[in-house]
């Protein structure tokens, strides 16, 4: 009789947290090492230095997902990210024509820690979607209504809105994905981040008595009267990011009059009333290259995430780079993605006992899918 090998057991957490940097960045290369090209390391744009030291490959969510997805020889895949964008790429690497391509074999996608979520994902939970949906019914057609998602949403609002004949956008797409959507129907319906859906309705001339806000906790009709719903273009999901929530005028007065000649970049997350300030405005990338771009002795303050700027401010030590505010303000939940985490994911990965796998079930698959291939079509 042939008895089954018992399971290697997993490795536990806690030990990793004692260890110093330079012992996790050790253990962590050796497998890299190991595993090779099957293995790759993504690290978000936002994520602490010393973990985008050990990625393959950085950048943002939907670009770093499309890159392990094309790759060939991955079959694991560790994102140094938040719970989104790692269901973002489980749904691009494991899509029905790479399936085929690898006789079935999935890629193993995992999150080092799980409580790396997003705060602005959290807020359209897909109960209050189809709530508002069927509140929304009642006063105005639906079918002329194109839900339009932004990338930073659980892959559960991605497929509601791949159903109903939505669209994914990215922050560097959004007005691209807005213009396809008033191609097909009189309003769109604008998830989770109500300052990108604003602000980009605005530079496409929608004025603001035709942009209600649809609060999911209000008790009727997201706040907002019957009226203003009819008389709507967009209506937008009271939802935002916590981080670049923080900006606020008066940091960039308090900018402009400390440093003059400096330049106000921010990105499009950011409320009406600092965006409209900005000199210059754009995604992750946009910012990034907008940086790489300017002669030396460029003065700036920008507005995003913490880590990224500072990463700039070393990068670019010709140019002067001020961070957008007083306070101190990261993305916490990315944060939490830190060597230990990482190490001890990685370890478990290689030894046959991964840990934290996100597996996003079929139907969510399929729909996400949809949504995001139409983003594909518009330029």
């Amino acid at each position: 009789m042939t008895v089954a090998a018992e399971p290697a057991p997993k490795f536990e957490l806690q030990p990793y947290k004692s260890l110093s940097n330079d012992e996790l960045h050790g253990r962590i290369q050796r497998v890299r090492d190991e595993l090779g090209p099957q293995l790759l390391i993504l690290g978000h744009h936002y994520q602490q230095d010393e973990v985008i030291a050990l990625a393959d490959l950085s950048g943002d969510s939907y670009q770093l997902s499309q890159m392990a997805a094309d790759s060939a020889d991955c079959r694991m895949i560790a994102f140094c990210g938040v719970h989104f964008m790692a269901e973002t790429a489980d749904i691009l690497a494991n899509r029905p024509e790479k399936l085929a391509q690898r006789n079935g074999e999935r890629v193993r996608v995992v999150l080092p820690d799980m409580a790396a979520g997003c705060s602005m994902a959290d807020m359209a939970a897909i109960h209050q979607i189809e709530d508002a949906w069927d509140q929304l019914g009642e006063v105005i057609d639906t079918e002329d209504v194109t839900p339009v998602t932004y990338i930073n949403s659980a892959a559960s609002l991605k497929a509601f809105v791949g159903r109903h004949g939505g669209i994914v956008c990215t922050s560097s797409n959004a007005r691209a994905a807005l213009e396809w959507a008033f191609a097909r129907t009189k309003r769109v319906m604008f998830f989770p981040d109500q300052h990108l859906g604003r602000n980009t309705s605005l530079e496409m001339g929608i004025p603001l008595d035709e942009m209600p806000a649809w609060d999911p906790y209000a008790e009727d009709l997201g706040g907002s009267t019957a009226e203003q719903l009819q008389a709507s273009r967009v209506i937008l999901w009271k939802g935002h990011c916590s981080v670049h929530q923080m900006f606020k005028p008066e940091h960039v007065a308090m900018f402009r009059q400390q440093h003059p000649g400096i330049k106000i970049l921010v990105h499009p997350e950011c409320p009406r009333e600092v965006f409209e300030l900005a000199d210059e405005y754009g995604s992750t990338g946009r910012i990034i290259k907008a940086v790489e771009a300017a002669p030396p002795g460029t003065k700036w303050a920008i507005g995003t995430e913490l880590h990224l700027v500072n990463r700039l401010k070393a990068q670019h030590p010709e140019q002067e780079i001020h961070f957008l505010s007083p306070v101190v303000c990261m993305c916490a939940t990315m944060y939490r993605i830190d060597l230990p985490h990482l190490a001890w994911s990685l370890e478990n990965l290689a030894a046959g006992t991964p840990v934290n796998t996100i597996d996003v079930d079929e139907e969510t698959a399929k729909w996400s899918l949809v949504a995001l291939e139409r983003m594909l079509e518009v330029k």
